[in-house]
């Protein structure tokens, strides 16, 4: 049950019984009604706009018609009181046996409450990390790793056929030059001293083990090969090991790709597959042979005082032209990108998504202009920004690594402060604002520390269930057990609220969904556990209202269908942001 779009659903009808409505002959408009909490708690549960949205074409006082939709509730059992505040907001507040009944709807469905069907099972590919295979992942990677995870799992959760994809940029100048470095770590590896590692090749010391990898397949075969015949085989065993010390880095962070696409089948077969996307551009008139005018600023390397093959890009959304293939015949980068977004097309997507770095805004019109020139505008394309991530420790800056010399590895910092603390403070911020990390806040056992105040608050619902167990040795605590007990002990303000912040859980996720931003569900995490540590405190201070009292089975049972739902939703919502739902912390 989603009661917001419950009371949705019942004000609406109401408005349309109003006889000042009826009488009007008016087509009235509800497209900006709002059914939502009240920015006040004490000013009651669920609050709307209605009457405001009626009062200008009704010709009306929104105070009264506020007060005429009131009077349409008098007798609705669920609804315990009606008041009008301000301008004309309508404010319900309602009946225990209603909450009992949200509780009861959250409980039977479990890990399943809040799941959506607004994405009516679109394609939608979800474009993440992406990072060229010429080292280890590094921090810079980080956040756009977990929020492109995130948020493929949020829209999975709310109804769409979703596909996690990482495009491997596996062609270009900086494979030549990979493959060169990894070519004088093989004759490291078979003895030769090789000095200081010539400018311009990769000097880290994760190259070492590719070395010696060639070495034990090759041994001093590649030797004796002129360059143009070592050079594709050291070139595909050295992405091949690279993608494999990505693969690891990522899946020590729990994300796995369900597509691993390489940029270098868009080169192959003489560059069929850019061609094609080509030709398709030119068929649609988007294409033309022209010569750019020299952009302000820096010249960009595809800018050339010459003829070429341009894409006609400003006509669908962009600020110039692109051009696709230079006048010496080769390709440009872009024209990969638009070969692998026709790619991306022909596999039947409804919606693409790309989350990028913050260093990548000049892509986003490009990229949505190619959208709209490929599809003819029946294919949506997003393109979402990361902002850097600062990496602090007890308010230092921290600048090195412990294995690549030059960076923060992805690595060096999960296995310093486990993966949950990374995914979910990686969320704890909106993505497109920067995020301040700090290896010591991320380890505290306290408040301050989301991931631990949340994952704390699941494991002190599993801890009720051991205390059960004890005071109550007869009770079933199985899932489904738990899920039908008899809630109807359950009457306290608190208690209510608390049922109230968890039927928050559907509106959070739809929204969280239809603006593609998974932070939310991170930030509810956090409000609901911190409503359940307050009414876990209150049971302290109070005993009346313990979890778990051996003197009152009655109010324990009930109690326990609360804390099964609010297991339920933790758990749910921490496997959205990717982390775990520990059974106990120490």
């Amino acid at each position: 049950m989603n009661l917001f779009k419950d009371f949705e659903k019942r004000i609406s009808d109401a408005v349309m019984a109003l006889d000042i409505v009826r009488d009007s002959g008016e087509q009235v408009q509800l497209d900006r009604m709002t059914v939502e909490p009240p920015r006040d708690p004490a000013h009651g549960d669920i609050s709307t706009n209605a009457a405001m949205v009626l009062a200008k074409p009704l010709k009306s006082n929104p105070r009264a018609l506020a007060d005429a939709l009131a009077a349409a509730f008098a007798d609705d059992p669920d609804v315990a009181e009606t008041s009008v505040a301000g301008p004309g907001f309508l404010n319900f507040r309602l009946s225990v046996a209603y909450w009992q009944k949200v509780l009861k709807d959250i409980s039977a469905k479990g890990l399943d409450y809040g799941r959506s069907d607004i994405g009516a099972g679109k394609k939608i590919n979800v474009e993440y990390v992406s990072a060229n295979p010429t080292g280890p992942m590094h921090v810079g990677h980080c956040r756009g790793a977990v929020v492109g995870d995130a948020l493929a799992n949020l829209l999975a959760f709310a109804g769409y056929e979703v596909d996690k994809e990482y495009y491997i940029n596996d062609a270009g100048v900086q494979i030549e030059v990979l493959a060169n470095s990894a070519f004088l770590r093989y004759r490291e590896a078979l003895g030769e001293d090789i000095g200081a590692i010539p400018e311009g090749l990769y000097p880290g010391d994760y190259l070492k083990p590719v070395g010696k990898a060639l070495a034990a397949s090759y041994g001093t075969k590649l030797l004796e090969m002129p360059e143009d015949q070592w050079m594709p085989l050291v070139k595909e065993r050295t992405i091949e090991l690279m993608m494999g010390i990505i693969r690891e880095d990522l899946a020590a962070l729990n994300i796995h790709h369900d597509v691993f696409y390489s940029e270098r089948t868009l080169h192959a077969d003489g560059a069929k597959a850019i061609r094609h996307a080509i030709n398709e551009l030119t068929y649609k008139g988007h294409v033309y042979k022209g010569k750019l005018p020299p952009p302000k600023g820096q010249l960009p390397e595809d800018w050339e005082d010459r003829e070429q093959t341009l894409f006609r890009s400003t006509e669908v959304g962009d600020d110039i032209d692109r051009p696709l293939i230079k006048s010496d015949g080769d390709y440009t980068y872009f024209a990969a990108d638009v070969a692998y977004f026709y790619d991306k097309f022909e596999r039947g997507y409804d919606e693409m998504i790309y989350v990028l770095g913050a260093d990548h805004g000049g892509y986003v019109k490009r990229l949505e202009a190619v959208a709209r020139a490929v599809s003819g505008g029946s294919v949506k394309l997003t393109v979402l920004l990361c902002q850097l991530v600062k990496l602090f420790r007890n308010g230092e800056p921290v600048r090195m690594s412990k294995r690549a010399g030059e960076f923060v590895t992805l690595r060096d910092v999960v296995d310093e402060v486990g993966r949950d603390s990374v995914r979910f403070m990686m969320l704890f911020r909106k993505s497109s604002e920067p995020l301040d990390f700090d290896f010591a806040k991320v380890t505290e056992q306290s408040k301050d520390n989301p991931v631990f105040y949340v994952q704390y608050a699941h494991a002190r619902c599993r801890s009720v269930f051991r205390q059960a167990a004890e005071a109550f040795p007869d009770v079933d605590l199985s899932d489904e057990a738990l899920s039908k007990l008899d809630v109807s002990a359950l009457r306290d303000e608190s208690e209510l609220a608390l049922i109230g912040k968890l039927a928050e859980f559907p509106r959070v996720i739809e929204a969280a969904t239809r603006g593609q931003e998974p932070h939310r569900v991170a930030f509810y995490l956090y409000d609901l556990a911190s409503s359940f540590h307050a009414q876990w405190n209150k049971g302290r201070e109070n005993p009346e209202l313990r979890f778990i009292n051996d003197k009152n089975r009655e109010s324990s049972l009930a109690r326990m269908g609360l804390v099964y739902a609010v297991a339920c939703v933790l758990k749910s919502g921490l496997q959205i942001t990717g982390t775990d739902a520990p059974e106990e912390m120490r």
